[in-house]
């Protein structure tokens, strides 16, 4: 049972227009999802995979250093050591733990979702949501602004590329939309391609700039004249280094990209759903081979361009602002490797946006429809893809394409992804008892959140734009919610056989007579006076067989659930036990099911409630319950347009 899905029948009787915008509903293969699909059907070698992780992660190379340089000045090398040493020994450790605790793909946010039940935890994760919608939706729209500059700066871009940033970046991000409302297939093969070609470019530009280093020695020592005049003596560096790093927050924008990959690791043939240890292994060589490398090229890449780059050419308007490797390839190695070296460099940046798409579109369809707080459709690909490359526009054009001036907020929603990455496998160790790592993980834990306040504090503009996206998810699910209220939440309903049997001898006589009761104390006078008082008030035949259903209150945060329905005998009297949030929705379910099992359409008896109807129904919306009767009754109306067929509701 699925009601809260439309069904390939239901599609195929929909206009085709409809069908082709809703096919995600129906199709959930991984056709269009891309990099982070849910649903893999060939997996691949951990390495292979780590360059899906790489379009993302690696092609922060293209914009980092000019915006490190930017941001700590001459200072950017030291700065970038000590980001370096934040990922190797801060976030890749926390990063492994969350593979080992969430090898689904689902990240910190499904650890903090367990850790924080009820709905504490749905409106963290709410909240969450809307953090790395920022994250992604920002690598979106600062990855094309980037290769819009890369391409307005390169020598053979036309004239007319200049002062048209906005518009260049504007249909950068309407091809992207494009690709997925057609489909997005063989993500893995042309990442692959991608950062292969991308890392051997940047490593040959590297190797390069230091012979010009080696070559000039006179440089460095200029550099570090011009250090020490500005800084003093060596300790104030340390202390300034540590101050400012948080503006390059960038660098560490690919670790949860890194564990939403895991499915698509190949494991081994041993690997069992519930300890695939070999996909776990696989994700922790991808982590920490990721962490290496872009390390490497981070250090690297920093002093180079810090050391070879007038500070004036980083500022806004300057040529290396943005590109600051791009600058370092031209200069160096001439205008075609250099064309060539921005070519790789816009293929790269527009193919992260495409895996952030990707991201989007496996994040959103994952928590907010089964938490009943968005629309149906949103389950599908191509009406998420349009709302998604609409929100794009508008972040391109308030920001007017600057990669500067989104990098604030582009830092506060990876900072806070990796944060709360932190608190979660914190939380976790210390429920194992595991205290040496509960300790350690702490200590990262208040790291990052020191790095991600001095983030917000000195760029208010991020947490600004993460609060719009926050507020904006928190709108739409509470308005989703109310909305879909009313609508059946069982994606399953199964009667075990002991119910079965009790339903089977009574649908041999021509009725089902169904008793709601609300569970008490159990005992036997409890079912002997409530069957006493149902058939007096509802006028039901002394030798008539009734059955009770109760619905024993459980998490009433969960919108969607699969029903187990059990039958036991309680003193004599046959109860059917079912564990829910939501008791009129679940009651609703049950009967529709126990209508097409039996074939026989059951009849329900409840009696009224008390209480303010106002307040009734406010409990319902959050608690489940409420005025259950009139609920109940109302939801199998809009599930059930056939009153023939439609279960019976008697209140007395």
């Amino acid at each position: 049972m699925a009601p809260m899905a439309l069904t390939p029948a239901a599609l195929r009787r929909s206009g085709s227009f409809r069908r082709w915008m809703l096919h995600g509903l129906a199709d959930r293969t991984g056709l269009f999802q891309g990099p982070h699909a849910a649903v893999v059907e060939n997996t691949h070698s951990w390495w292979r995979v780590m360059c899906l992780t790489g379009v993302d992660y690696f092609s922060t190379l293209g914009y980092q250093p000019a915006i490190a340089a930017v941001a700590a000045g001459l200072l950017s090398p030291f700065a970038t050591l000590v980001l370096v040493a934040l990922t190797l020994f801060g976030a890749l450790p926390v990063y492994r733990r969350v593979a080992r605790e969430s090898f689904r793909g689902s990240g910190s946010i499904a650890m903090l979702e367990r850790l924080l039940p009820w709905w504490a935890g749905k409106l963290f994760v709410l909240v969450l949501l809307g953090f790395a919608a920022t994250d992604f939706m920002i690598t979106i729209t600062l990855s094309a602004a980037d290769a819009t500059a890369h391409a307005i700066e390169n020598p053979f871009a036309p004239a007319w590329f200049q002062g048209h940033q906005v518009a260049i970046t504007l249909v950068l991000v309407a091809l992207l939309g494009g690709v997925f409302l057609r489909g997005f297939k063989e993500a893995i093969g042309i990442a692959v391609v991608l950062v292969a070609v991308y890392l051997a470019l940047n490593l040959v530009v590297i190797l390069v700039s230091m012979g010009q280093i080696f070559t000039h020695p006179i440089a460095v020592t200029d550099w570090w004249s011009a250090v020490n005049t500005q800084h003093g003596n060596p300790l104030m560096i340390i202390g300034i280094a540590l101050i400012v790093f948080p503006k390059l927050a960038l660098g560490l924008s690919g670790f949860e990209t890194g564990v939403a990959v895991m499915p698509q690791i190949k494991g081994d043939p041993g690997d069992t759903d519930a300890n695939p240890a070999g996909r776990i292994r696989g994700a922790h060589r991808l982590l920490t081979n990721a962490a290496i490398i872009m390390s490497a090229f981070l250090i690297s890449s920093s002093l180079v361009t810090t050391i070879l780059i007038p500070q004036a050419a980083f500022q806004s308007g300057g040529p290396a602002n943005g590109r600051a490797l791009a600058y370092l390839a031209h200069e160096y190695l001439g205008p075609i490797f250099g064309t060539v070296y921005d070519i790789s460099t816009i293929c790269i940046l527009w193919f992260a946006g495409a895996s952030a798409m990707a991201g989007l579109l496996n994040l959103v369809p994952r928590y907010l429809p089964k938490y009943g707080m968005a629309p149906n459709w949103a389950r599908a690909v191509r009406p998420l893809v349009l709302v998604f490359t609409a929100i794009a526009f508008l972040i391109t054009v308030v920001f007017q394409a600057n990669v500067d001036a989104q990098a604030g907020a582009y830092a506060t929603g990876v900072l806070v992804l990796i944060t709360s990455a932190s608190v979660a496998v914190t939380l976790s160790a210390r429920a194992k008892k595991q205290r040496k790592r509960t300790i350690g993980f702490a200590i990262i834990a208040l790291v990052f959140v020191y790095t991600t306040f001095q983030n917000i504090r000195e760029r208010p503009d991020g947490i600004r734009i993460a609060a719009l996206f926050i507020i904006a998810i928190l709108v739409i699910s509470v308005v989703s919610r109310i909305q879909r209220a009313l609508q059946l939440r069982a994606t399953s309903v199964v009667l075990d056989a002991a119910a079965l049997e009790f339903l089977t001898a009574d649908a041999a006589s021509g009725h089902i007579r169904i008793i709601a009761n609300e569970p008490d104390d159990g005992s036997k006078s409890e079912y002997k006076n409530k069957n006493s008082d149902e058939r007096r008030f509802s006028h039901i035949p002394q030798r008539s067989k009734t059955i009770f259903l109760e619905v024993h209150p459980s998490d009433s945060s969960d919108f969607e659930e699969d029903l187990i329905v059990r039958g036991i005998d309680k003193h004599g009297y046959r109860v059917l036990e079912v564990n829910s949030g939501t008791i009129p929705n679940t009651i609703a379910a049950v009967l529709l099911q126990i209508r097409d099992e039996t074939s026989i359409v059951p009849t329900i008896y409840f009696e009224w409630s008390s209480g303010n109807p106002i307040s009734n129904m406010f409990k319902f919306l959050v608690t489940g319950v409420g005025d259950i009767a009139p609920v109940t009754r109302e939801i199998l109306r809009e599930s059930e347009r056939d009153s023939k067929r439609r279960p019976a509701v008697h209140v007395s």
